[in-house]
């Protein structure tokens, strides 16, 4: 047994144990009745963004996942912003539940494009077809490496017709398998969602604008023709990293520790899925609701926060009037013990970090960095984050 393994069981030892004390628990199942209420009671009115943010820029995202298996307890409950990078995050700390929560109602939904998905395809090869509306992938080897189902999904065209009927599937599968009421809005929403990974494909970035971020005037960005345009694995409109890029990362020492670098990971959130544990939310970090509705569900149910993905939100908080203080004081009412870690992105201007040290890791625009929750909290009660640079300077890689 190696040192993750006994971690784990030690940290569910003591999760288990401290739960007796209390008349719940976190759930191993949420039903579908449960997660939608959830995800409507527990969120906040729409917010918007800057982007649409259908594919992460963070092409460092891997490099603090060795660290996080050491040191985040498994079994906890983990809190994320933004679209799939989640996804990796989650398979590796191995949660009992996550949370997405973000300022944009349509990541909810594209969310629910993912969970109808994931929970539709059999393994990687399926997923990656349905996601691009592919028919299949050809000869695509079920345990093969990512990049091995990249090249048959570049050899493969996008089709209009399964296009058509993946999207009436997915809101079938929303609607009248797990009874999710999705409004019109929403289900425009979608439209829009999976219409940028059908135009797009695997060039799909975070620059990319659909039709809801710009009515009547079209899609923008490159023609969907199943080419990635030479761009390379990395390269994408306007400089970003593209989906496949994002999706043959690798951590520090070149190992893929990615949701879909295996099937055991893509199978371990399949698993959450189907049983309604990633939830996705609508609210605003410095919101009234959303950070503290999570609070108050986890600590009714004796659990702890073990790990809370906050990309570089901080960054823009600390831009708007006194939401970094309305934020951290969110963050202080959360249930948290001295393993409760921050995942924070860092942008990678002059490849220097925190205390102007060089960063270890220099991929593309962003460095992850990881920090004590609790110590921030402290941090900010005693006056130290008054702006954004002391917030990274108290981090570390």
């Amino acid at each position: 047994m190696n040192f993750r393994s006994k971690y784990w069981i030690v940290g569910l030892l003591a999760l288990s144990g401290s739960m007796t004390a209390g008349a719940q628990s976190i759930p191993t199942r949420l039903d579908d009745s449960t997660f939608w209420r959830m995800m409507t009671d527990m969120s906040e009115p729409w917010g918007v963004f800057r982007s649409e943010n259908f594919v992460s820029n963070e092409t460092s995202y891997q490099w603090i996942v060795p660290e996080l298996t050491q040191t985040v307890r498994p079994g906890g409950v983990y809190l994320g912003v933004a679209p799939d990078q989640n996804f990796t995050y989650i398979v590796n700390v191995k949660p009992r539940i996550a949370f997405i929560v973000d300022i944009r109602h349509q990541n909810a939904m594209q969310h629910l494009m993912y969970k109808a998905l994931i929970e539709m395809s059999n393994n990687r090869a399926e997923f990656l077809a349905k996601l691009f509306a592919r028919k299949t992938l050809p000869s695509a080897d079920v345990n093969a490496p990512i990049h091995a189902l990249f090249d048959g999904l570049a050899n493969t065209a996008p089709d209009s017709m399964v296009y058509r009927s993946t999207l009436a599937a997915i809101k079938d599968w929303l609607i009248n398998k797990h009874g999710f009421a999705l409004s019109d809005s929403e289900k425009v929403s979608l439209d829009c969602v999976y219409g940028a990974f059908f135009t797009q494909g695997p060039g799909l970035t975070y620059n990319y604008a659909s039709e809801c971020r710009n009515p009547f005037n079209g899609f923008r960005g490159s023609p969907a023709n199943g080419v990635f345009n030479g761009r390379g694995v990395g390269g994408g409109m306007g400089g970003m990293p593209s989906y496949i890029g994002m999706m043959t990362e690798r951590d520090g020492a070149g190992a893929d520790l990615g949701y879909l670098a295996t099937e055991n990971n893509f199978h371990a959130l399949k698993e959450m899925e189907e049983r309604n544990l990633i939830v996705p939310l609508t609210g605003n970090f410095a919101g009234d609701k959303a950070l503290r509705a999570v609070g108050e569900w986890v600590r009714a149910r004796n659990g702890l926060i073990s790990a809370f993905y906050v990309s570089n939100v901080e960054q823009y908080l600390f831009m708007q009037g006194d939401e970094a203080d309305r934020f951290y004081k969110n963050v202080g009412t959360l249930p948290l013990d001295s393993t409760s870690t921050f995942i924070r992105s860092y942008s990678m201007r002059g490849f220097v970090g925190p205390n102007n040290t060089p960063l270890k890791q220099q991929s593309g625009f962003s460095a992850q960095l990881i920090s004590s929750i609790q110590a921030m909290v402290k941090a900010y009660n005693d006056g130290q984050l008054l702006a954004y640079w002391q917030v990274i300077a108290l981090s570390h890689q």
